[in-house]
């Protein structure tokens, strides 16, 4: 049996150290590679696309580094791959951030800025969503695995993901207004909270993740 083996896409805006740490824990035996070396990642048995900061930031590192075009062949290839926070973000066609940016069109949907309005006692919500919240499990999947309905996970946003057919919608979170904290379709799974920073309950996901085979 082939090794298990973990890119982390390094396009200079990931929380790397983080991610590869988390991973380091869950799958002490698997081999774990950041890089952004095109050869390297579509080799690997699972492929992680984190991210913070800015879209556009983003976006234009992913260009320059053709992770882009990297990633779409992951995907088309069945490669087990999970999207972070604006890894997940960038999955979708098009951002409100920095007046408007293209991204890569794997889920047809925007990412939108915060609505929040007022919490239940009429105060009013801080924009970034950062902290704790409960996710609400929409429909079963195999990184669910083991993660009790309603489990809390650890955020920090301004935007959210907006999908325009909610089949891939596999978790929510209310903050404000309900919005979609994990998507995913065949060999995908992305989360907009970050599963590097959530204890447990995300060392658990990442664990799922490692363990899986793409398959639903």
């Amino acid at each position: 049996m082939n090794q298990t083996t973990v890119a982390v896409i390094d396009y200079g805006m990931g929380n790397l150290h983080s991610v590869g740490k988390a991973i380091e824990k869950v799958a002490p035996n698997a081999k774990l590679i950041i890089t952004n070396d095109h050869d390297t990642i579509l080799n690997a048995t699972h492929v992680i696309l984190p991210g913070v900061g800015a879209m556009r930031d983003c976006m234009g590192e992913m260009i320059k580094f053709n992770v882009d075009k990297i990633v779409h062949e992951v995907i088309k290839k069945g490669t087990p791959f999970l999207g972070i926070c604006v890894g997940m973000q960038a999955l979708l066609n098009h951002s409100q951030e920095n007046n408007g940016v293209n991204c890569l069109s794997v889920f047809e949907g925007d990412v939108v800025h915060f609505d929040a309005g007022n919490d239940v006692e009429g105060r009013a919500l801080k924009i970034p969503h950062m902290g704790w919240n409960q996710v609400k499990q929409t429909q079963k999947h195999p990184l669910w695995n083991n993660i009790e309905d309603n489990t809390r996970f650890y955020y920090v946003h301004t935007y959210h993901a907006h999908l325009k057919d909610n089949q891939y919608l596999m978790g929510q979170t209310t903050y404000g207004e309900d919005f979609c904290a994990v998507i995913a379709k065949d060999n995908v799974f992305a989360t907009q909270f970050h599963p590097e920073k959530s204890h447990d309950a995300g060392l658990q996901l990442l664990k799922n993740f490692v363990n899986w085979n793409g398959k639903v």
